[in-house]
Formats: C-alpha cells, sequence, structure tokens
C-alpha cells in the first residue's frame, strides 16, 4: 500500500492537556465523565487541545479494548469543542499500536502519538525510527507525532538524531512532544524543523524555556486545572513581556515545587485535578496507589495559598464552588 501524505494539516500549537482517565472506584472506565471534562477544560481553563490516552491518562495500565473505548469518547465529545484531540497509541507491542493507530484514523482522530516501547527498548536511532515507521504505516493520512519521555521510557535516543531524514520514512509525520529536560537536544532540533512540522514541550514547570527555544506550545497535566494560568504566561511571551511570564513561570514552579516535595505522581496529579475542578475522575489503577488524604490536603493548601488570594478574577468550577485566577 502506498504510503500518503496526511489529510489534514492543522498546525498544533497553544496548550494541550495530557488528559487523566476517568475510573469509578472499582477502577472501570467510567466515560460519563468525558463530556463535562471537555466543556470544563474549555470554558473553565481555555484550553482547546487535548492528549488522550498517555502517560497522565494511565494508558499502559489500560486493555486496548479499553483504550478504544476513551479515544473514541474523547474524539466525539471533543468534536465541535476541542481545535486538536491527539490519540496515543503507543503500547509494548507493535501489533496493539498498529491496531489503535488504525482505529484512531476511523474514529476521526486529528493525529496520533507514540511512545517508544519500554520493555524491549530501541538500542538506537534505527530501531527507533523504524519501529515509528511501523506504526505510522497503520494509519499513514493521520498527521504522527513521536513522544519522547526517556524518564519513563529509559530510551535516550537524541530526538535531533530521529528527526533527521524521518519525513523520507514517514511522510505523515508532524512534530514531537519533548518530556525531556534536555533543552539543548530541543534546541538542537529546530535546525531541521518543517514548515508544517510542530514542536511541543513537555516539561511544565519549565515551559517559559521551551517557549524561548521556539517550542510551537505544550503538552502537560498540569494544564488541566492550570491552564488559564498557563495561557496567561504565553500571552505575556507573545507580548514580548518577560518579566510577566518569568513572575508566573516562577509562581507555577512555587506551586509544582511543593507538590513534587510530597512525591507528585499521577495518583497524587489526579487528586489534585479531582479537588480543584470538582469532576468525579476516581483512583489511579493498581500499581499506581491513591493520593493520601493528608497530601491532597496539603497540595490544596499550597494551590489556594497561590492562586486564590489572586486578584484577577474569579471562575466556577463544575460543582459551583468559586476558583480565582
Amino acid at each position: 500500500m502506498a504510503i500518503m501524505a496526511p489529510s489534514s494539516e492543522k498546525l498544533l500549537t497553544g496548550l494541550v492537556a495530557a488528559t487523566f482517565t476517568p475510573l469509578t472506584e472499582e477502577g472501570e472506565i467510567n466515560i460519563k465523565e468525558i463530556g463535562p471534562y471537555v466543556d470544563y477544560l474549555k470554558e473553565r481553563q481555555g484550553v482547546t487541545n487535548i492528549f488522550v490516552n498517555g502517560t497522565t491518562g494511565e494508558s499502559m495500565s489500560l486493555t486496548v479494548a479499553e483504550r478504544k473505548v476513551l479515544a473514541e469518547e474523547w474524539c466525539k465529545k471533543a468534536k465541535g469543542k476541542m481545535d486538536h484531540v491527539v490519540v496515543h497509541v503507543g503500547c509494548m507491542s507493535l501489533k496493539d499500536s498498529q491496531d489503535l493507530a488504525l482505529h484512531a484514523a476511523q474514529i476521526e482522530a486529528d493525529s496520533i502519538a507514540v511512545i517508544s516501547p519500554s520493555f524491549f527498548k530501541p538500542k538506537n536511532v534505527h530501531a527507533l525510527r523504524s519501529y515509528l515507521k511501523a506504526v505510522a504505516s497503520a494509519a499513514p493520512n493521520l498527521p504522527f507525532y513521536y513522544y519522547h519521555i526517556p524518564s519513563i521510557t529509559g530510551v535516550n535516543v537524541l530526538v535531533r538524531d530521529l528527526l533527521d531524514g524521518i519525513e523520507e520514512q514517514i511522510p505523515s509525520f508532524r512534530g514531537v512532544k519533548f518530556s525531556s529536560i534536555d533543552l539543548m537536544d530541543f534546541g538542537l532540533c529546530f535546525r531541521l524543523m518543517k514548515p508544517n512540522w510542530s514542536l511541543l514541550y513537555g516539561v511544565d514547570e519549565q515551559m517559559l524555556s521551551g517557549l524561548v527555544l521556539g517550542a510551537d506550545g505544550a503538552v502537560g497535566s498540569t494544564y488541566n486545572y492550570v491552564g488559564c494560568q498557563f495561557n496567561k504566561l504565553l500571552s505575556a511571551f507573545e507580548k514580548g513581556e518577560l518579566v510577566k511570564a518569568r513572575t508566573i513561570q516562577f509562581k507555577l514552579q512555587d506551586f509544582l515545587g511543593s507538590a513534587m516535595k510530597l512525591g507528585f505522581d499521577v495518583g497524587v496529579n489526579k487528586q489534585l485535578m479531582v479537588e480543584v475542578s470538582g469532576l468525579s475522575l476516581g483512583p489511579p489503577r493498581l500499581p499506581l496507589m491513591p493520593c493520601h488524604p493528608d497530601v491532597a490536603a496539603s497540595i490544596k493548601q499550597k494551590y489556594e495559598s497561590i492562586f486564590l488570594n489572586a486578584n484577577t478574577g474569579s471562575l466556577k468550577s463544575l460543582n459551583g464552588s468559586t476558583q480565582h485566577f
């Protein structure tokens, strides 16, 4: 089968929320929360791009069947409300990744992203590029993004090496979700950029650094509940108001630094989203553990002390409580 260029050419920019997966208290997927979740992101956080079934969404703890149900519901509920839905299709099995890629095309996702396998790891750039090419070939008309997160996968192939000539093997290639603190590697990627690619930075606590180097946008979990703050940072940066942008970034670092000291894993992060949004997202799935109530209370207190005291207006969460931003 000939590989065709993707039909969609929407450039992915701005904030992209890496969504949590709603689960019941019994650990089953809870798709009825997805509609309210989409509304919350758009109306309360000003975020209109989503990255679903990724690390934040506990994708590796979900079955292929569950991921298909979730992806379909996210695409359905996001239609007409979100600008872009990226469906992450990476798995340990190539066949599963190809299956999910084909499914994403069938449900009319805007693009797909793929993380590297992390059990049998690609040992070099050739192996990684070959794997990505095999996944992309299952949905050749869908824009394709590589999801680089070496702290999780243990795959330390330099992205700048991966990008060199990649469009010749993967015509649908459209960019990278770069979730690494290696800013030198990130910066060197730009000499290989094509006009229809997006380089998206994925380390929330230092987003401004990524923007300074040229990031087209950012993908992250905290954009779910402090997206409006990061949007202010983006706006300030775009206007050349660097001092203002830096002040906002420092405030966000203060908050996230405090959370990290308390063990800021997916379980804690998910509970914080519940506390801020009022959505019913349930606990994480084992082996991830639920957030301890004392930890949740401490992080929420820090959140309130930083953001609820700001005299910049207020928003109401879905449960009716007032949030000030």
